[in-house]
């Protein structure tokens, strides 16, 4: 399947570039929102991507805007650094589309699905330790806990306990291995649409990669590279995403009234607003939806930067998990 972007005339809507802009895209993934931005207007805009696959497809993009497009190899948490090294301190505009692109979910080897069997792996970098190791390795409290608070899944705990028995058997190597522990651990699909493992894999997928802390570096490196009047725009596809992506930006507007899960109350002595929330796109169109199932749980986030100073204060996954290099080691 082709990568078809999500809300793309929403987010160019949004982020309006204009000539001369510097525009970040720091998930390229297939390239779609880069493409866009470009042909929109005479801006030049910095690709980021952790997936060697993701560099690899934007040759196509070079071989046309090769003046105005670069791509730079890393994790989006990264951009300030990425974009320092680069020669470049401040930006016109940051977009962000979260989660895993449609290239990952149908390559089967890349392990990101059950709907086609390969290898367990799950890494966008292609590196470091894999869902397998973490399967392996991991305690049935740990596993327990990292499908429960990633993947938001009730049934957590029998389905830690089943991987833990099944272990003892075999190794848990492959996609289909393991989402058949994890219906056998619900007691199967019982008439249900959605397969009782997607949760499950949703939380492994999150973890192995560390997408929510990933998320939080990058929303605090937007804030220190946009320049006043630059944009910030959002693309997330569940629930903790978007919950954290909408703590950060009332935090930062001065628009939350106590504390949340992410972000502590923000007494009115304290730093003064660094972005200025935009009207949110609570959900992609209709048609869009019938013509791109991935559309329907997307949420559109944005905001603009202030003059005042970047906040001393950081911003935090507020997880209680262990690290992967724990589980891993």
């Amino acid at each position: 399947m082709s990568h078809i972007p999500v809300m793309l005339d929403y987010v160019v809507e949004h982020m309006a570039p204009k000539d001369g802009d510097i525009i970040v895209d720091g998930t390229f993934g297939g390239g779609g929102y880069t493409k866009a931005l470009l042909e929109h207007a005479n801006c030049q805009l910095i690709a980021i991507d952790r997936d060697p696959h993701a560099i690899s497809r934007s040759e196509p993009i070079k071989s046309v805007f090769a003046e105005r497009f670069e791509i730079l190899e890393g994790p989006f948490g990264d951009m300030d650094v990425l974009l320092e090294q680069n020669g470049v301190s401040s930006v016109d505009g940051v977009v962000l589309d979260l989660g895993v692109s449609s290239f990952q979910l149908d390559q089967g080897e890349r392990g990101f699905s059950f709907m086609r069997d390969g290898p367990l792996d799950m890494r966008m970098s292609i590196s470091g330790p894999s869902a397998a190791d973490i399967v392996r390795n991991a305690n049935e409290s740990d596993l327990a806990d990292i499908i429960y608070q990633l993947g938001e899944e009730k049934d957590s705990r029998r389905i830690a306990r089943r991987i833990v028995e099944a272990r003892k058997v075999e190794d848990i190597t492959t996609t289909l291995q393991l989402a058949e522990v994890i219906e056998a651990a619900v007691g199967g699909r019982k008439g249900k649409r959605t397969h009782p493992a997607t949760k499950a894999f949703q939380a492994l997928r999150m973890f192995v990669n560390d997408e929510l802390g990933e998320l939080a570096r990058a929303l605090v490196a937007a804030e220190r590279v946009l320049k006043p009047g630059g944009r910030l725009v959002i693309v997330t596809f569940h629930s903790l995403e978007d919950r954290m992506v909408k703590s950060f930006m009332s935090a930062r507007s001065g628009k939350i009234s106590g504390g949340s899960r992410f972000m502590p109350e923000m007494a009115e002595t304290g730093p003064k607003p660094t972005f200025e929330r935009m009207k949110r796109i609570s959900a992609p169109e209709t048609a869009e939806v019938a013509a791109n199932a991935r559309a329907r749980s997307s949420r559109l986030r944005s905001a603009v930067r202030t003059d005042k100073p970047v906040w001393a204060d950081g911003f935090d996954a507020d997880l209680d998990l262990p690290s992967i290099e724990e589980i891993a080691s």
